[in-house]
Formats: structure tokens, C-alpha cells, sequence
């Protein structure tokens, strides 16, 4: 087992360019484009660390976020004011949210945060949905499922939900896997499971194509003395069928060989989905193209 300190769920942003076209190096572009964007905290300064973030398609100032303690926020005001819009229903751990491309009124969010770490918070019901922007909530199912680390909505119909759950940290469960439903969530079916100890820590969806996904199991346990991550089942799979059936690609060319692989983060290029990036943990370390 490789034994770490904290692990997040990588977010990796790909910018690509034509250096001979262009002329001009990647460094050159980079100074260009960033050189007068400055970071500030826009809190809100309660509800703990944020562990994930969605926003709107159609409105640049509107976000939500999940906070580990502090459920689901929202802004219409790109970050300058806060409000929670889940406290009269569910409050605690989140690890996902996301809101539906084809009918921003519908908005899911999952309970268990997924920036795993020492101290982590668990979700205690499954995932919610909303289909008034956040004013009122209903509670779906998969309530055992604990750690929700990456809900996809089909870009078309909001109602076809695929979810990433890492399950119970501390021993084995057969709650882990990638979920499906096409039903808005009153049903769900289990489409990838890879052992009672990996988890779904990662779930992307190829822009514009929902019958293309990838998928990260990660091998991980919290004990009350340690935090183990890699081995058995993590893996990085692919589905041409909507995830219906996958593929484990960890054996391809060019990915790590005879290494225990631990968490994994992926991106697909929207200008061309035949590149796709993985972050890899394993002994090796590194940005797989």
C-alpha cells in the first residue's frame, strides 16, 4: 500500500497550442493569457474546506459549491455573496454537485465529501435533487454509498445521471462503484464495480458525447491510525455505451507498468477527445497523455 498524508481529486485544466504556427512558445502564451488575473478568497468564511464546485452554462456570475461541513451555496454574484440553499433539508459533508446543462432549474448534489484526508466527513443520506435552482430538495437513493466524489448529468436529458461513489472508508463495501439512472434518480443500477475495497473517485464525461465516459477506482481506507491508498481494483476505465459496459485501460501502452496505482484524475480535450490526460498516483508519479 502507498501511505499518504492527504489526496485530492486532481483538476486538470489542458491548454493546448501550435508553438511552429504560432510562433511562439507555451510559456509566452500562458504570460499572455494569465498576466492580469489575480486570485482572491470570496469565502463564504463558514462551512468548512470546499470540496467541490459546479456553475452555470448560461450565467458566468452564477457558482455553487459543497462545503465538507456546511452543505450546498450558492452566488448569482460570482463569489461576492453567499447563500445556503440547503440548510431546511440536509446540511453536513458534500462531495458533489452539478447542474444540468439542458434545464438549469435541476441541480444534483452528494453527500460525503471526496477530498479524502486524514480527518474526513461522511455523507449520511445519498444524493439530493432540486428542480427549482436550490429553493427545495427531494432525497434520491443510494443512501449507503457515503462518499459521492462525481455526479455527470446527460447534456440532453437531465434525468440520465451517472455518479461516482467511493463508499465505506473504513472496511470493505459492495456500495462502491459508478451508479446510472435514467429515471432522475428514483432508480439506480450499479454499471462498474471493480472490488468491495475501489471505490468511483473520478467520472468524466467525453464534451458533447455522453455515450463516451472514463471512469478512476481508487483502492483506499481510512483507519483510525492510517490512510492507505493504491492496490487492488484502482484502475482507469472507459465506456462507448452511455456505461452500460467498460474497459480497464490501466494495462495500455505508455501507462505505469508492475506499479500499485493509488488515485486518479482525468481530462478530455474538447477540441479533440482523442486526447485524454490522466493523473496518475504510483511509485513513477505523473501526467499520462
Amino acid at each position: 500500500m502507498i501511505k499518504i498524508i492527504t489526496c485530492a481529486a486532481a483538476l486538470l485544466t489542458v491548454v493546448t497550442a501550435n508553438a511552429q504556427k504560432e510562433k511562439r512558445s507555451i510559456s509566452s502564451v500562458d504570460s499572455a493569457l494569465f498576466s492580469t488575473v489575480k486570485y482572491r478568497q470570496v469565502g463564504p468564511f463558514r462551512g468548512g474546506r470546499s470540496g467541490t464546485a459546479a456553475g452555470s452554462f448560461k450565467n458566468k456570475n452564477t457558482f455553487f459549491f459543497g462545503a465538507t461541513g456546511g452543505g450546498v451555496w450558492k452566488t448569482t454574484d460570482g463569489g461576492s455573496n453567499w447563500k445556503n440553499i440547503s440548510d431546511k433539508y440536509f446540511g453536513g459533508s458534500i462531495g458533489a454537485v452539478a447542474v444540468a446543462q439542458s434545464d438549469e432549474s435541476i441541480i444534483y448534489a452528494g453527500e460525503g465529501e471526496a477530498t479524502l484526508r486524514g480527518n474526513v466527513s461522511e455523507g449520511l443520506n445519498g444524493i439530493w435533487r432540486s428542480d427549482d435552482g436550490g429553493r427545495t430538495w427531494k432525497l434520491l437513493p443510494l443512501k449507503n454509498t457515503r462518499h459521492i466524489s462525481r455526479i455527470v448529468i446527460h447534456p440532453k436529458n437531465p434525468d440520465i445521471v451517472w455518479v461516482a461513489a467511493i463508499g465505506h472508508l473504513f472496511g470493505p463495501s459492495d456500495d462502491r462503484g459508478i451508479y446510472k439512472t435514467i429515471d432522475g434518480g428514483k432508480t439506480w443500477r450499479k454499471v462498474l464495480f471493480a472490488n468491495a475495497n475501489a471505490g468511483g473517485e473520478e467520472l468524466v464525461m467525453e464534451p458533447g458525447n455522453p455515450s463516451t465516459l472514463y471512469a478512476g477506482t481508487w483502492n483506499v481506507k481510512r483507519t483510525p491510525y492510517s490512510f492507505e491508498s493504491g492496490g487492488p481494483g484502482s484502475a482507469l476505465w472507459k465506456s462507448t455505451d452511455a456505461g452500460e459496459t467498460w474497459t480497464n485501460l490501466i494495462n495500455k501502452k505508455g501507462l505505469p507498468k508492475n506499479e500499485v496505482i493509488g488515485n486518479i484524475g482525468i481530462a478530455v480535450s474538447a477540441v479533440n477527445p482523442e486526447r485524454v490526460y490522466a493523473l496518475i498516483e504510483c511509485k513513477s508519479r505523473g501526467l499520462y497523455r
